[in-house]
């Protein structure tokens, strides 16, 4: 196998000898194998392999984890010769990308029934059994102690109250920030929305470089509101923090992560039984151990109620256009950064 650079070659020495040496030792009789291009966290991806090694003993299960857009990068690269047979958890916003659209194949996994239309592409090129959604990190401590009123979503953010109380992502450098941003002005439209974007930078102290980092600062209580994503502040009330959980009530921008066969993949067959597997009962039980949004009709866990999620999530999504988020990327980036950012 040829890489780009030494980085690629690491990352996938790294990946062979983390993930691959984990689902291989499963029979002396191996049916088949599959190569799996992933931009999910590394923890998950050695749960979900675990569960997927004792589901699927006789499947050999290779995988290259790359950042979102190193991802986007080494696919692209890769194009009609592609060395991988699925792509799997990676930002339904990059996977929109029409060149990225060409390279997928047609497929209708086993329990697509059980996933809505808003998950899933109607001519079955990508389905996305998870997901992650946009919430606010709230320090009820600190709110008493400078006498704050508990926002109930984005607009209550321009309260001049909150002048120099709030963190936000900055979506140049976090996911979690441009989905924010961007839901915004798909919500409100092009004009409204940037009006809106520039009356709460106002009221934001800074802009971190991580969606995570907003929430942990509130929680600390360095900031009494940190705009981040449900999981993390989920976290945080989890870990004790005087943290409460809020989903914006104007609706939550999100972000999904889809699953695809690839055109031309060396195993389809096997990389079928692989996609079937994600919409498993045995997946869907370890994705709400990572993910906020789980696509697959199934009641929400305890510990999510507990920390403040309600049941049913997906009633508390914002409509996205990820194609439209795709498109107005690099512009929507480039107008905030120039009219917006702070130095």
């Amino acid at each position: 196998m040829q890489f780009k650079s030494v980085a690629q070659a690491v990352a996938w020495s790294m990946a062979a000898m983390i993930f691959g040496l984990a689902v291989t030792k499963v029979s002396t009789v191996q049916a088949g194998e599959i190569t799996v291009y992933t931009a999910l966290e590394e923890p998950e991806i050695a749960d979900y392999l675990a569960a997927a090694r004792k589901d699927m003993p006789d499947l050999t299960v290779h995988v290259l984890r790359l950042s979102t857009g190193d991802l986007g990068a080494r696919i692209l690269s890769e194009g009609n010769h592609p060395r991988y047979d699925v792509i799997w958890g990676w930002a339904l916003t990059n996977m929109m990308d029409p060149r990225v659209q060409a390279l997928l194949q047609p497929y209708t996994p086993k329990g697509i029934d059980r996933v809505p239309a808003q998950f899933k592409d109607p001519n079955g090129k990508w389905f996305a059994p998870t997901g992650y959604m946009a919430a606010l990190c709230v320090n009820t401590d600190r709110l008493k102690r400078k006498h704050l009123p508990m926002p109930t979503g984005w607009h209550d953010l321009l309260n001049p109250v909150y002048k120099g109380e709030i963190v936000m992502p900055n979506p140049a450098s976090s996911g979690t920030g441009y989905l924010q941003i961007v839901s915004i002005l798909q919500g409100l439209g092009d004009q409204q929305g940037w009006d809106f974007l520039q009356k709460l930078n106002g009221n934001v102290a800074q802009y971190a470089k991580s969606g995570s980092r907003p929430c942990s600062m509130a929680s600390t209580g360095e900031y009494a509101i940190g705009a981040s994503s449900a999981i993390v502040a989920m976290q945080a009330v989890r870990q004790g923090y005087p943290v409460k959980m809020v989903i914006p009530k104007e609706g939550a921008g999100y972000e999904l992560e889809a699953d695809a066969l690839v055109a031309g993949a060396a195993h389809p067959a096997d990389a079928k039984r692989f996609l079937d597997w994600t919409l498993s009962d045995s997946a869907a039980k370890l994705y709400h151990k990572y993910k906020e949004i789980v696509s697959i009709e199934s009641p929400a866990v305890a510990a999510e109620a507990d920390a403040g999620m309600p049941t049913d999530v997906k009633k508390l999504l914002f409509p996205m256009d990820f194609t439209k988020s795709m498109e107005t990327r690099p512009a929507t980036l480039a107008r905030w950064q120039k009219d917006i950012e702070k130095h």
